[in-house]
């Protein structure tokens, strides 16, 4: 089982971007710590979708985790705005902080997808996307405290919903996991 890296995760070292930005660290080297995990043994923990699994990895950098809880003391750091992830995609209403540092991570939470599912996305997609030879692409890193996954926000879920067309999965909203993402994310926000 081989992993590699899709050109989408590259924005993950991006420093303007919000959400974890990786740091001491290559995308090549990211790859080849993954793809040593799995050769010694590490588990892949199921996503939110089959094509969709989750590979937890010690943080060996100073990386800072994605987001921060909000609190009286940083509420003012708030702001929000309409971003698009990539060229083509719909600009969505997101949340972040500005002038808050994060904690640094304990894990990198790799989301990988498989191989068919980023061959369909790239076909549907609105932008021509190179899908690399591999099992499983690494499509977002998200820095974390605990070796789980945090919900994925709201605005994901409905992206994904809108389809691959628009630059998601084409996976439906589960509602209960959406319930899970509003309380969360009604108490934390990602970290610019």
């Amino acid at each position: 089982m081989t992993i590699a890296m899709t050109s989408f995760a590259l924005r993950q070292w991006d420093p303007e971007r919000a959400g974890t930005k990786i740091v001491g660290m290559t995308p090549g080297e990211l790859v080849a710590a993954c793809n040593d995990a799995l050769a010694a043994g590490a588990p892949l923990a199921d996503g939110y979708a089959p094509f969709c699994k989750h590979l937890f990895l010690a943080n060996p950098t100073g990386t800072r985790a994605a987001f921060a809880p909000v609190t009286d003391d940083n509420r003012h750091l708030l702001k929000s705005g309409y971003k698009a992830r990539r060229e083509g995609e719909l600009a969505v209403l997101e949340r972040w902080f500005e002038g808050l540092e994060a904690p640094r991570a304990n894990y990198f939470d790799v989301i990988l997808y498989s191989h068919a599912q980023l061959l369909a996305e790239a076909a549907e997609g609105p932008e021509d996307e190179i899908v690399p030879a591999c099992d499983w692409g690494v499509v977002s890193i998200i820095g974390t405290l605990e070796p789980f996954e945090p919900p994925m926000p709201p605005i994901t879920q409905m992206r994904n919903a809108l389809g691959r067309a628009e630059g998601g999965s084409g996976v439906l909203i589960d509602r209960a996991a959406y319930a899970r993402a509003v309380d969360f994310w009604e108490r934390h926000a990602s970290v610019r």
